[in-house]
């Protein structure tokens, strides 16, 4: 395949208008895309969860009287579980830790030296560390680096009044 020379094709202030214009159009046509695609699919996902209500009721209800059931019977099941025809159940040991005070558990947990209960995390804060001045930031292993960025906003309204 032969390699194709892009040139720029802009030559006055009147095409980056002219290009900006398009871009807008763009824009608005794309948000008018997805505002009816997003549109369908809430009226999609209303329709699901209409037709699923029931069935989630009726798992509800056929899991409460199942829960019921095994416990009133706890004493039948061997072990920990129970095997039946479609399917299993039983009671598995779950264990919780409440905390009523986070900074007193957190303190105790230090003295105690049990700090692999802790969970510590660092980070940089970049955007705090870009005010100090140039020779700080080179003197912790980070430079500053400073860019113009382009960049260019569509007037909507103007754009909408055409």
């Amino acid at each position: 395949m032969a390699r194709v020379r892009i040139e720029n094709r802009l030559n006055n202030w009147d095409d980056v208008n002219a290009c900006m214009r398009e871009i807008g159009e763009c824009q608005m046509t794309l948000e008018d895309i997805e505002n009816e695609m997003n549109g369908r699919i809430n009226d999609i996902k209303a329709a699901a969860e209409k037709e699923a209500k029931p069935l989630q009721e009726r798992i509800e209800r056929l899991g409460l009287q199942i829960k019921d059931f095994v416990e009133m019977h706890r004493d039948e099941i061997k072990g920990k579980t129970k095997e039946l025809n479609f399917g299993f159940t039983g009671f598995r040991r779950s264990t919780k830790i409440l905390i009523k005070n986070i900074k007193s558990t957190i303190a105790a947990l230090k003295a105690k030296g049990m700090t692999d209960c802790l969970k510590i995390t660092e980070s940089i804060l970049k955007d705090k560390l870009k005010d100090y001045p140039e020779d700080m930031i080179v003197s912790v292993g980070a430079t500053k680096k400073v860019e113009d960025a382009f960049w260019y906003e569509i007037n909507r309204e103007k754009l909408k009044a055409n």
